[in-house]
């Protein structure tokens, strides 16, 4: 029998699955917990950017990841006009989370992990060896919401497009199987349509018009439509619990496409502590210290940069600012970019 003490991750995300896979290659005990099921569609831009490869390395992450599509552009829209096509300094990865959960699971069950789908504990209180990351931190006041679909050989200007309206923007980008990601954050409206045409009803109210009939045209896959409401975004690393990752932990605005690069990072950063306490060489108080000083040493930059820049991608005046400093190659884009990620 192992020796270790054994850890708890609430929440099936990348960053538990990714968290558990890496502590079950060092042989430490690990149960998960997952409310949901797998494979599922959950709301997501499903690219990723700022992942380096020592990360990918230590997480183990190369066989997941090794059929992403690379894209190496992002074209920019304000409305219904095209501002601006901008070369990534690095590509970004192409994934849909349908796919990549459901591999890190196989894998995680493969390794020896005990994982428990449909899972929701009784009472999630934070304790000794238990860590949370249960998904985005839900604010009940808060007026956005996400919407997410996939739709089948839609065509694209480029494999990543990122199209801004009367509050809300859309990124669209191309993942696994001729499918394209449309997922967009709004402002909530009523509107009277259900499902996956609610996307196309919110494109059109926000003044995304080409946009709605380029997606009205394609076939789309209803299975996949997914919506989350109360979307809220926090500058700063949660300290309501000692040992929280993923968005549980900060949640970046999308436009980024660096969430699912900081839930792989976050748990690369609470690797070295947790072992250090399944080991019995740090104390739990020990190893939630250090884990939440490294995650804010890591992520206070970005997280401050996206919230100060988030205004300029949602509010009409502001847009038209950024659509003017782009167009005249003022924006310091490359610089940007490394500040967000």
């Amino acid at each position: 029998m192992s020796s270790l003490r054994p850890i708890e991750i609430v929440g099936g995300g990348l960053a538990g699955l990714s968290l558990g896979l890496a502590l079950r290659r060092e042989n430490v005990p690990v149960v998960l917990h997952e409310a949901g099921r797998y494979p599922r569609h959950r709301v997501c831009g499903e690219f990723i950017t700022g992942l380096d490869a020592g990360t990918i390395a230590r997480l183990g992450l190369q066989p997941f990841l090794a059929d992403a599509l690379q894209h190496r552009e992002v074209e920019w829209f304000l409305g219904d006009q095209s501002v601006r096509t901008q070369r990534l300094p690095q590509p970004a990865l192409g994934l849909s989370r349908y796919a990549l959960d459901a591999r890190l699971a196989e894998a995680f069950v493969a390794a020896g992990g005990d994982l428990r789908v449909q899972s929701r504990l009784a009472d999630p209180t934070p304790q000794p060896g238990r860590i949370l990351s249960t998904g985005r931190r839900r604010c009940h006041r808060s007026p956005w919401m996400g919407l997410k679909l996939h739709a089948i050989a839609l065509p694209v200007h480029r494999s990543l497009e990122l199209h801004l309206g009367e509050n809300a923007y859309v990124g669209l980008s191309r993942v696994e199987g001729d499918r394209v990601n449309v997922c967009g954050l709004f402002r909530r409206r009523e509107l009277a349509a259900k499902n996956g045409e609610i996307l196309l009803a919110y494109l059109q109210a926000c003044g995304l018009s080409d946009l709605a009939a380029r997606l009205g045209q394609a076939a789309r896959d209803p299975d996949s439509f997914s919506a989350v409401a109360g979307v809220a975004f926090d500058p700063r690393v949660s300290s309501d619990a000692p040992a929280t990752l993923g968005d549980a932990c900060a949640m970046i605005p999308p436009f980024t496409g660096n969430g699912m690069a900081m839930a792989f990072q976050g748990a690369e950063l609470a690797l070295a502590p947790l072992l250090g306490y399944a080991r019995g060489e740090l104390s739990w108080d020990a190893a939630c210290t250090r884990l939440q000083r490294d995650l804010r040493r890591n992520f206070r930059v970005r997280l401050a940069s996206a919230e100060l820049l988030h205004p300029f991608l949602l509010q009409p005046p502001r847009q038209r600012w950024l659509s003017a400093l782009t167009r005249s190659r003022l924006l310091p884009l490359r610089p940007l970019y490394t500040l967000l990620h």
